[in-house]
């Protein structure tokens, strides 16, 4: 069994020399970032190796770190900020959280798109088949496409729905709305009708709240 981080993060240096973008400790588990071109190579050899044997994917998370580094304008709204040094490479990432139940070992795997305009990366459902809903979910609400993923399909929105919602600049409103039709006796879009609302009491809300 592997208890100490200390000894995780030297074998996962030696595994993956060459390989490995960076590792740290945060909040008592290890992250290592490696590149897309990478991922698939990386991810095999996380759960194959005798003395990793990350057999199992807990999940995979879409990241959006668009407003990462900002800083707040005269009008208390956030604002990006050139002179603050960014530490993501790109806006988009897919972070896998990976669990051995035979070495008793947690690990964070992050992989960044490098295509701000059409993050892409390659599917791990060859690796772990579980993937395959995780992935429809990041391509769902953040519009990461995963190259060869066997149904890459919307999994919680409609299917007429457009945009990703979890990303950072879309609408808390959305850009339509749904409803039923009696006269067309089926659902319709529409556009959003409903304005913009605070609903968090001013009394407990902070001071910036609800800026754009």
């Amino acid at each position: 069994m592997i208890t100490d981080l200390n000894v995780l993060a030297a074998k996962l240096g030696e595994i993956f020399s060459g390989k490995m973008v960076s590792l740290e400790e945060r909040q008592g588990q290890l992250t290592m970032v490696v590149k897309a071109v990478d991922l698939l190579e990386v991810a095999a050899r996380l759960r194959d190796e005798s003395e990793l044997r990350f057999e199992l994917l807990v999940d995979v998370c879409g990241m959006d770190y668009s407003t990462y580094g900002s800083a707040l304008s005269e009008e208390g709204c956030y604002l990006p900020d050139e002179d603050v040094e960014v530490p993501f490479p790109h806006r988009f990432a897919a972070v896998y959280h990976l669990l051995s139940v035979a070495n008793n070992a947690r690990l964070r795997l992050r992989v960044y798109a490098e295509d701000d305009g059409l993050p892409l990366l390659d599917t791990v459902t060859g690796v772990w088949p579980v993937a395959n809903w995780f992935e429809r979910e990041a391509f769902d609400l953040y519009g990461i496409v995963f190259k060869g993923h066997p149904d890459m399909r919307r999994i919680l929105t409609d299917y007429g729905f457009v945009g990703n919602p979890f990303r950072k600049d879309f609408p808390l409103s959305g850009h339509v709305e749904m409803r039923y039709d009696a006269e067309q006796r089926r659902v319709v879009y529409q556009p959003v009708t409903v304005e913009p609302r605070e609903v968090t009491p001013r009394i407990v809300r902070e001071e910036n709240f609800g800026c754009n």
